[in-house]
């Protein structure tokens, strides 16, 4: 028997320091006009010294365990989409588990990098298709800061801290339509030199940063962006206006204006947070979704597509009837 999955709640957590354009002007060569208009960000937040990914990750998680109805001893699994783990090893999902009273049930780490949290959530809906877990709470989560060269503008002005997390569940009768529709991931590792960091406990013995060929990553990212929203139309035998939401990953607001127009949807039926928050890879999906459903646009019954491509390159998309 197959079983369907249904997002039952959300929830999320940014620092409390926040970073401008502005304040990025006094330590390396830029300024507020030229970030803004070519990615959209204005400001972004960091974590301080002492607040680690598992920090944010367990206040996220703890909030979309509560929107859900649920308490951690309702939570069979615990996935964190993460780049940025506290150690090497053991995962940032066992530090979760423990930190919030989840009982004993398998708990991961995925790494995609910004197609983390899509990745996640095709990994969770089969394990709740196949009856592996009935409640998963799957947290995107990330300390980009702590793998950024400060001295490079290219980079440093794009990146943020935070968590969203969400708690996904085998739906019941009365959950009607809503569910995951489908899931589709990607990935072209021979197009992994755009996008990297430059070390690794097997080659440098420390974590690197964040080497980026924009211009590159952009084409990409506009280019499979399109072919997928293709795919998830076609595969469900759609039409673009059926989807009420775009919730892209929060990397640059012409990427998400490119998607927008494929899809012939109006801006205003795109989620964007990327103003507020920078590029947080895998936590900003769920960040933008847990705005959008607590400020109310995001409505039970809605049809939200999810969408994202990170280094890799991965690239991936769900469609999901919230």
């Amino acid at each position: 028997m197959m079983y369907k999955s249904v997002i039952q709640g959300c929830g999320s957590f940014l620092p409390e320091k926040t970073v401008t354009n502005a304040d990025l002007e006094k330590i390396v060569d830029t300024n507020d006009e030229w970030i803004v208009q070519r990615t959209g960000i204005k400001e972004r937040h960091i974590a301080g010294d002492h607040e680690t990914t598992a920090d944010m990750a367990t206040r996220a998680g703890a909030q979309a365990i509560e929107h859900a109805g649920l308490t951690p001893s309702d939570i069979d699994t615990v996935i964190v989409c993460t780049s940025t783990p506290n150690h090497t090893f053991p995962s940032v999902a066992t530090d979760v588990q423990a930190r919030l009273g989840i009982g004993i049930g398998a708990a991961f780490d995925l790494q995609a990098v910004c197609s983390g949290f899509v990745y996640g959530l095709s990994v969770a809906n089969m394990f709740i298709q196949t009856g592996k877990a009935q409640n998963i709470l799957l947290i995107g989560a990330e300390k980009f800061s702590s793998i950024l060269d400060w001295t490079d503008r290219t980079t440093c002005v794009l990146f943020g801290d935070g968590a969203g997390a969400v708690v996904l569940s085998r739906a019941n009768e009365d959950d009607g339509e809503r569910g995951i529709l489908s899931t589709h991931l990607k990935a072209d590792g021979t197009k992994k030199d755009i996008l990297f960091t430059s070390g690794g406990p097997a080659t440098t013995q420390h974590s690197g940063y964040v080497v980026m060929e924009g211009r590159e990553v952009f084409k990409n990212a506009v280019t499979l962006m399109a072919e997928i929203v293709d795919e998830v139309l076609e595969k469900n035998n759609i039409e673009a206006s059926a989807i009420d939401w775009l919730i892209p990953h929060q990397a640059n607001v012409r990427i998400l204006e490119a998607t927008a127009k494929k899809l012939s949807m109006p801006m205003d039926k795109v989620v964007v947070t990327v103003d507020k928050h920078g590029n947080t890879s895998a936590a900003s999906i769920p960040l933008a979704l847990n705005e959008a459903v607590r400020d109310g646009r995001v409505k039970k019954g809605d049809m939200v597509l999810f969408e994202a491509l990170g280094a890799g390159l991965t690239w991936g998309a769900v469609l999901a009837r919230f």
